[in-house]
């Protein structure tokens, strides 16, 4: 029996490089976000929309990966060590994913944050909105049931008094 050689070529996709980068960086202790530059963080902070790739671009070659970050750091934590943390979890994850061997992480760290300062940060719009929008309708039906117990007062006292 011949057996035949079948050819392939197999590549991926920037956004998924992207992907599997955001996503190890999930439980990297001490960063904060990796965040997207202005217009991003504007989008994100109109409404719950932030993507695991916001802040994570990618040169995907035939072999090799390059990843470009930008990040936000807990202060008081040890900035190199969060950046080697990134690199071994970033480089393992796409390695064991893909293949591809990560040449290059470059880490751009736009801004250091307390917890309480980045979690203030961190609130939307959208967010605000919403509890403007409950706090309203709780206070509409609060006015709602006192006019009722008035009502039902004055017509209480209308029948008592006939």
């Amino acid at each position: 029996m011949e057996t035949t050689q079948i050819k392939s070529t197999l590549t991926y996709d920037d956004k998924v490089i992207e992907k599997i980068v955001g996503h190890a960086l999930e439980n990297v202790g001490g960063l904060l976000a990796v965040t997207g530059g202005f217009f991003s963080n504007i989008k994100n902070n109109l409404v719950n929309s932030a993507s695991v790739t916001d802040g994570v671009s990618v040169e995907v070659g035939s072999k090799e990966v390059a990843v470009d970050l930008a990040i936000i750091v807990e202060y008081g934590k040890d900035i190199p060590a969060i950046v080697e943390s990134i690199k071994a979890i970033v480089s393992q994850n796409v390695d064991s994913m893909t293949h591809l061997k990560v040449v290059e992480v470059n880490v751009n760290v736009v801004d250091i944050r307390t917890k309480e300062e980045h979690e203030a940060a961190s609130v939307t719009v959208q967010d605000r909105v919403t509890s403007a929008a409950s706090n309203t309708s709780q206070f509409v039906s609060e006015q709602t049931e006192k006019l009722k117990e008035t009502v039902s007062n004055t017509v209480d006292s209308d029948e008592t008094a006939k």
